[in-house]
């Protein structure tokens, strides 16, 4: 262990949060016992493999140089579907985190705990299987970190099996053996090398180009005529990996490469992990003040960025995604605030049109303002409730997790959820990536085409021994 508090410090504290928990009303199931103890050095990143290793669940959010958070196994979690998802998932983390017995002086924001939440495109799943419309998670162990400064946090009910010496133990040892490996831990030797090789979207990928183009026509006929001013539709790509794909190696790959996006991965039991960079933020939340991202219209890295900024079709598109957020603000009594032009934002290979916009919250809660916001016109369309009905007639599977909501909400009412883009879902050996891109008047097929590629290659860029799987789990259109 390093210089810091000692083990009897740490008893002391766990000891004197069991008496006000045992003297509190609170019926024996809710007493929930936060314990945090620092500790320097630790990436969470690398140090994901040797957190828990039994638990199951396990959860990534790498917004690093900002906060970096690892967490696994599951205290407290709620899974469900239907148009409360948002209301109830709120009700939740209140609830979770309102129980908690932990230290809230003196403690930087990355040390609080944390719900975590990872939301499904649509309220209902479709046919066939689909992921819940919401899961709310208040995790065993947590660890942060910000700059170097970390924090390892343990979170347990007290019962008869478990008291607050014995958490404070469990706690201590956790740490020295996180220490022991050093600022690099980086997990097992496969995790490691799982980092992707160059691949090339060509070739086999022809089927599901010939399918997304079918869907595009109809929905730039649909634009065309004035049915919807806009219609993000999407792609999903199916792979194979032969010996399966350890994420966390992609991860620490993107981290490197999308160094502007936030890296996440939700694995809700092992052999089911959904993982990727995103660079939109749905909304922030800071002591009151909301900002959300407005980000539409795309180009390579390499172009010159100013044809970006002076393309008609592009910036009618971000306009679209801009007055739409800001309007759906105004109508919850918000004054939402943005700069009058867009500016260019860089995410690895790629470069957006993105208008940051902010609010000051007036006592609304987060999840009220993600059930607002979502979908933003630049995962779904306008008008949103017809968007979101063609959505799901011109796009042959569930969007699951693509594009919705993923992030958290901490003990202090804070919050952050970020649009899960550019991401896959990955299932034993298949991998499965979405992309998709914005159709509005003046759209050009080819270059949607080119778009939708582009963001693909986000992720199988580096895809040592991927395989375009076979015909009958082959990639179908989606936007």
């Amino acid at each position: 262990m390093q210089a810091g508090p000692s083990f009897q410090d740490l008893l002391q504290r766990a000891l004197a949060a069991e008496r006000a928990l045992l003297g509190s009303r609170a019926a024996s199931g809710d007493r929930v016992l936060s314990l945090a103890l620092p500790v320097q050095g630790l990436d969470p990143l690398a140090a994901l493999p040797r957190l828990a290793p039994q638990e199951p669940f396990r959860v990534l959010w790498d917004g690093a140089p900002g906060l970096s958070l690892a967490a696994a196994g599951r205290v407290q979690h709620l899974e469900l579907s239907g148009p409360r998802r948002f209301e109830l998932a709120q009700r939740f983390a209140d609830l979770a985190l309102g129980r908690l017995c932990w230290e809230r002086a003196d403690l930087p924001p990355q040390a609080r705990p944390r719900v975590l939440l990872a939301f499904a495109f649509f309220s209902e799943p479709g046919t066939g299987e689909g992921v819940p419309g919401v899961q709310a998670v208040l995790p065993r162990w947590q660890l942060s970190r910000q700059g170097r400064a970390g924090w390892l946090r343990l979170q347990s009910p007290l019962d008869g099996r478990r008291s607050a010496r014995h958490l404070a133990e469990e706690l201590w040892e956790m740490a020295a053996r996180l220490e022991a490996g050093g600022p690099e831990v980086a997990g097992s030797r496969e995790e490691r090398a799982s980092v992707m090789a160059p691949q090339r979207l060509g070739g086999a990928d022809a089927l599901w180009q010939q399918e997304y183009l079918q869907a595009v026509k109809r929905a730039l006929e649909l634009v065309e005529d004035g049915s919807l001013h806009k219609l993000v539709l999407a792609v999903r790509r199916s792979l194979t990996i032969p010996g399966g794909l350890h994420p966390l190696g992609l991860l620490e790959r993107l981290r490197r490469q999308q160094a502007g996006s936030c890296r996440f991965l939700w694995q809700r039991h092992r052999g089911d992990a959904f993982f990727g960079a995103s660079p939109e933020r749905l909304l922030t939340v800071r002591q009151g003040l909301l900002r959300s991202d407005a980000l539409a219209g795309t180009a390579r890295a390499g172009d010159p960025g100013e044809a970006l900024l002076r393309s008609e079709k592009d910036r009618r598109e971000h306009a679209l995604v801009v007055d739409t957020i800001t309007d759906l603000l105004r109508q919850q009594q918000l004054q939402p605030r943005c700069p009058r032009r867009p500016r260019l934002a860089r995410h690895g290979s790629l470069v957006h049109l993105h208008t940051p916009i902010t609010a000051a919250i007036s006592g609304r809660s987060p999840l009220s303002l993600a059930e607002v916001l979502h979908p933003t016109p630049a995962v779904a369309g306008l008008p949103r409730r017809a968007a979101m009905d063609w959505l799901r007639t011109l796009e042959p599977f569930e969007r699951g997790h693509y594009a919705a909501p993923i992030g958290w909400i901490d003990g202090e009412g804070d919050a952050e959820l970020r649009v899960a883009i550019r991401s896959g879902h990955l299932r034993g050996d298949q991998l499965e990536l979405c992309a998709g891109a914005g159709l509005v008047r003046g759209s050009v097929v080819e270059r949607e085409l080119q778009e939708v590629a582009m963001k693909l290659a986000v992720l199988t860029r580096g895809d040592e021994g991927a395989q375009p799987a076979p015909r009958s789990v082959s990639s179908r259109a989606i936007t």
